[in-house]
C-alpha cells in the first residue's frame, strides 16, 4: 500500500514505536482475518478502546506514554491510548495522527478546562476519519463508525472546542506531562489547558 503524502504518519518514533517487536506482533494480530483498511483500522480500535484501560476511569499506574509501554501495562490516559493505536495502525502499514480537544473539566482535580486526545486514521475509502479509543464509560459511546463519526465528547459547553489540525506527533506538552508525571493522579493535576 503506498500513501504518498503520508510518510509522516506512518513513521516510528521513540513514542510510536511500532518497530517494537510487541507492538508489532498484536498489530499482526489484529489484522489477521481482516480484508481492507477499515477492518484493520476497527479492529485495532477495538483493542486499545476496550482492552487498554484509562488511568483515571481504573486509577492505575503506571503513567505510560510509548505505544509500547501502553500494550505492556494495559493502561494509559486518552493521549498514551492514542499513541498505542497510531502504532498499531501504522504498523499495518495505515496512516495515523493526533487530534485534540479542548474540553471543560467537571472533576475537582486539575484545571477547570484540560487537552483531551484521539486519532484520526486515513481510510482509502473516506479520507482522515477521527476516532476516539479513550475507553467508553456512563456517558461516553466511542465508536469506529465510518464515515460517520463518533467520538468520547463533542465540544458544546463554552469554552469548548476541537483544535484544529491533524498532527503527526504527539504535542510536546502531551509529551512533557506524561513523562515528568509521578502517577495518575499528577496527571489530572497537571492536565494542559491549550486555551491559556
Amino acid at each position: 500500500m503506498k500513501h504518498s503524502g503520508h510518510e509522516e504518519f506512518l513513521r516510528a518514533t521513540p513514542v510510536i514505536d511500532h518497530d517494537h517487536p510487541a507492538v508489532r506482533r498484536q498489530a499482526l494480530a489484529l489484522a489477521k482475518g481482516c480484508t481492507g483498511d477499515v477492518e484493520v483500522a476497527r479492529s485495532c480500535f477495538t483493542f486499545v478502546r476496550d482492552e487498554i484501560h484509562h488511568s483515571w476511569d481504573s486509577k492505575e499506574n503506571p503513567v505510560t506514554l510509548s505505544a509500547s509501554a501502553v500494550l505492556e501495562h494495559k493502561t494509559g490516559y486518552c493521549f498514551a491510548k492514542s499513541h498505542l493505536l497510531a502504532a498499531l495502525l501504522r504498523a499495518n502499514a495505515i496512516p495515523a495522527g493526533f487530534c485534540y480537544q479542548r474540553l471543560k473539566n467537571h472533576s475537582d482535580v486539575g484545571p477547570a478546562y484540560y487537552l483531551h486526545g484521539f486519532n484520526a486514521v486515513w481510510l482509502e475509502e473516506y479520507g482522515w476519519y477521527r476516532a476516539d479509543a479513550r475507553g467508553n464509560r456512563a456517558g461516553v459511546n466511542a465508536a469506529f463508525t465510518p464515515p460517520d463519526e463518533q467520538l468520547a465528547f463533542v465540544p458544546t459547553e463554552p469554552g469548548e472546542a476541537d483544535l484544529a489540525g491533524i498532527f503527526s506527533d504527539p504535542l510536546p506538552e502531551v509529551v512533557h506531562l506524561l513523562s515528568t508525571s509521578a502517577d495518575f493522579l499528577d496527571v489530572r493535576r497537571n492536565l494542559t489547558d491549550p486555551g491559556e
